[in-house]
């Protein structure tokens, strides 16, 4: 049987590399985007001949994905591995958030998460196997000062994960959290060279990660190795919480 992998934000950073090492796996991949085209195009030239679709689909709309399900039922039957990696961020101070960026980082980050897993559900129960990865951060563990919306809404996620791990256990579907470090991906790309150089110290591995190496913990979690594990969060941070 040939595994499906669905991956919402999956055209740059971690998800990009969750799609490449999933396809490098020889499984069926769709990788959901929002509004990089560039990127999107990009990661389907480099794949062409394999069992790829790339999808625009704002995963925070239900509607939209729901569609994009659809898509993915029509061409694969379904998909037996949810990757919810769709993610924004943004620094604020508390008193300077509104309500709308409130509302939309809630709707992104732990939003899409509902939106993918309500359309998976029945699939995946009627399976009788499957992995749900949700991918959180670091500062849902900790908190983040000047984050707090970005900080609640991961903490959310993984709430959500605890909660429909014991849900979906009798049903053979594991449920995970990985909460990631600071890793070299765009959403970082704002930090000064002092920045990282000071979070770089900060951490007792002395550097920051990679968005590869986030994709193959989750490809771990994704596979039949993991089998036994449900319900936690992992967060690969080299060392900067423990």
């Amino acid at each position: 049987m040939t595994h499906t992998a669905f991956i919402t934000g999956g055209t740059k950073g971690i998800g990009k590399e969750c799609t490449e090492a999933f396809l490098a796996k020889g499984y069926n991949v769709v990788a959901t985007y929002r509004s990089d085209d560039a990127a999107a195009n990009a990661l389907r030239t480099s794949h062409i001949g394999k069992n790829l679709e790339v999808v625009k689909c704002n995963a925070a709309d239900f509607e939209q994905t729901k569609a994009c399900w659809q898509l993915v039922t029509e061409r694969f039957g379904g998909a037996d591995i949810i990757i919810n990696n769709a993610g924004i961020s943004q620094q604020k101070v508390f008193c300077d958030i509104t309500r709308s960026e409130w509302d939309e980082m809630f709707d992104v980050n732990i939003g899409s998460a509902y939106n993918t897993v309500k359309c998976a559900y029945d699939y995946l129960v009627g399976c009788k196997w499957g992995r749900i990865i949700n991918v959180s951060s670091i500062w849902g563990i900790a908190g983040a000062s000047c984050e707090v919306h970005y900080s609640a809404s991961k903490a959310a996620l993984i709430g959500f994960t605890k909660a429909l791990a014991k849900e979906l256990g009798p049903s053979h579907i594991t449920v995970n959290c990985v909460a990631p470090g600071v890793i070299d991906t765009d959403m970082n790309s704002h930090l000064e060279a002092d920045d990282v150089a000071a979070l770089c110290e900060e951490t007792p591995l002395q550097r920051i990660g990679s968005a590869a190496e986030v994709a193959s913990l989750i490809c771990y979690l994704a596979s039949d190795d993991a089998a036994f594990i449900t319900g936690q969060v992992i967060s690969p941070n080299g060392g900067i919480i423990i």
